[in-house]
């Protein structure tokens, strides 16, 4: 096992841990990318951040887990036989930039929850490019990287919206990209519903979503 400090160029997102690689992966200067990601050890959920190995254990709570299994439902459920299709964690988003090829690409990720509309961008690997909506449940050990250091990577990658839920303020935070950039977000509260850009039709009830609690 080995002890890394992972750092990002936007300051500390992960602290000291043990990481399952092999040792010559400690020594790689110039940044991971998927190729070796897709060498690593499966059992814990990792992600790639420009280069650097993020880890995203421990496990979920359990009412993170039914949060986002609600709106997994909801989403499911209307987009059974369209276009748009939706996957939850564990789900490879591959995020290249500029040029990068696949196995080059030293961004990967792992939302909570994705809305796809681009069949051209799904394969058997996950996806490559950016998703039409990302979600992310907030955890207590997840917040930092989900509200600043997330925020800024879908902003780069051109995710068209980005939704943050708190559990324990009960809200959503939907983030729409403008002009290449997220402005100020819209915050949502039960028992409000939460229009998407990319399904004109839908909206999530949150009355659903945080009477959960």
């Amino acid at each position: 096992m080995a002890v890394l400090i992972l750092w990002y160029n936007m300051g500390i997102v992960f602290i000291k841990g043990d990481v399952a690689l092999d040792e010559s992966a400690c020594e790689k200067i110039d940044g991971y990318t998927y190729a070796d990601y897709l060498q690593w050890d499966k059992g814990r959920r990792l992600e790639l951040i420009e280069g650097t190995i993020v880890d995203m254990t421990p496990a979920p709570s359990r009412l993170h887990q039914e949060i986002l299994m609600e709106l997994g439902r909801q989403f499911s459920n209307y987009l059974l036989g369209k276009v748009c299709k939706v996957y939850m964690a564990p789900f490879d988003v591959r995020l290249p930039y500029q040029d990068e090829k696949t196995e080059e690409t030293k961004t990967v990720v792992q939302p909570d929850l994705v809305v796809v509309c681009d069949p051209r961008k799904l394969d058997q690997m996950g996806c490559e490019g950016a998703p039409d909506l990302i979600v992310e449940v907030l955890s207590p050990t997840t917040a930092k990287h989900d509200l600043i250091v997330k925020l800024r990577l879908y902003e780069r990658a051109g995710v068209k919206e980005y939704w943050v839920v708190h559990p324990t303020d009960q809200t959503l935070m939907a983030f729409a990209l403008r002009k290449g950039e997220y402005g100020k977000p819209k915050v949502y509260a039960s028992p409000e519903r939460v229009p998407v850009d990319a399904i004109a039709t839908f909206t999530v009830d949150l009355s659903t979503v945080f009477n959960l609690l």
